[in-house]
């Protein structure tokens, strides 16, 4: 009893379904419907007592063949086909994250204006928070991260508890969700709006990785090839930074770099965070086409007590995480107008800063 509740009503005037019946009967409609069907749609497994209850019914219209009404002949799960119609966004959809995106900008740009020494993590989540659903957001995609110091090394940290310190840096992963459509993007600024020497060189390796990925999103392309173009950048980066040695063919091939970057470049985003769609076809990665949409997302992190990092880089956690589109001509960045160069990141959240004393 929780919100509207559309019933069978709402099922033909809220969702356009062509005819709808009370589960109470079941039994009485369904074998009058399979009698016209060659086929069905149902997911099998999620609920093994319905799934006895359609099967047994089946079965009994196979008993009764005789009476000239046969069963359909093919049962389908219907994922397949609802995952590559939302796999690929039409421009109705578009329009909807193109706004997504825009609401995820002002809210980044709230919670910049309090990345200061003594602000509390919470205060930048709720800033957020508040950004989303002012702007006609439903609220948060996902739970928001938002990271200062050695936190910025979980990938999923989300207590958001802890009290942000000047010259330590702050992950943000935060997007809203409005009419269904989930927005996704990570920045990482500067406590107190300056990155030290140490800090940029490691922000702009990530950065360049980002850059590189993003260079590589074209039809035709593959989420793989995407990865290894970020993934090429990073290895290299942490050689330069003595994170680890050796040759960047051999940091790759041996998996080395996983110590510092764990996870994969790029999800689909839609209707979920981590949208439904086929990451592989015929065994390959699938061929980039125009209307998918799909993170960016490289990152670097170093454990606070990683002994073999030098010591100046423990506890720092770097991530870019952009929302690409396919385009026909290559692909539009939807989060473009968040600051990701670090003048631009310094700038944003010191400009805001003066903007604040001033008020």
């Amino acid at each position: 009893w929780t919100g509207y509740r559309p019933g069978v009503e709402g099922a033909l005037e809220d969702f356009g379904a062509d005819c709808a019946h009370a589960r109470s009967e079941l039994d009485a409609q369904l074998p009058e419907l399979f009698a016209h069907a060659e086929r069905f749609f149902h997911i099998p497994g999620r609920d093994s007592r319905f799934d006895a209850r359609l099967f047994a019914l089946l079965e009994a219209q196979r008993l009764n063949a005789r009476r000239g009404s046969l069963p359909p002949e093919a049962m389908v799960d219907p994922r397949g086909i609802l995952h590559e119609m939302r796999l690929r966004k039409a421009p109705a959809e578009l329009e909807i994250m193109r706004r997504a995106a825009a609401i995820t900008c002002e809210a980044h740009a709230e919670a910049a204006r309090l990345a200061h020494g003594g602000r509390m993590e919470y205060e930048l989540e709720a800033a957020l928070d508040y950004t989303f659903r002012r702007r006609g957001a439903w609220g948060a995609a996902y739970n928001s991260i938002v990271a200062g110091g050695a936190n910025a090394t979980i990938l999923h940290y989300t207590t958001n508890d802890q009290p942000l310190r000047d010259g330590e840096l702050l992950l943000i992963d935060a997007g809203c969700e409005l009419e269904g459509y989930a927005s996704d993007v990570t920045r990482t600024y500067p406590v107190g709006g300056a990155f030290t020497a140490g800090q940029r060189a490691f922000y702009e390796v990530v950065l360049e990785a980002q850059s590189a990925a993003i260079k590589t999103c074209k039809p035709g392309a593959t989420l793989q090839d995407i990865h290894h173009a970020a993934l090429f950048v990073l290895a290299q980066g942490m050689l330069d930074l003595k994170l680890l040695t050796g040759n960047v063919v051999d940091v790759v091939e041996s998996g080395a770099y996983k110590r510092y970057y764990m996870h994969g470049t790029s999800h689909w985003i839609g209707l979920d965070v981590h949208d439904a769609g086929a990451y592989q076809v015929n065994a390959k990665s699938r061929a980039l086409e125009p209307g998918m949409v799909f993170s960016v997302e490289p990152g670097l992190y170093v454990a606070r007590d990683d002994e073999r990092a030098p010591e100046a880089l423990r506890g720092v956690g770097v991530r870019i995480e952009d929302d690409v589109v396919i385009t026909e001509a290559g692909c539009e960045n939807l989060n473009a107008e968040i600051p990701r160069q670090p003048d631009e990141i310094e700038a944003w959240v010191q400009g805001f800063a003066k903007d604040e004393a001033r008020a």
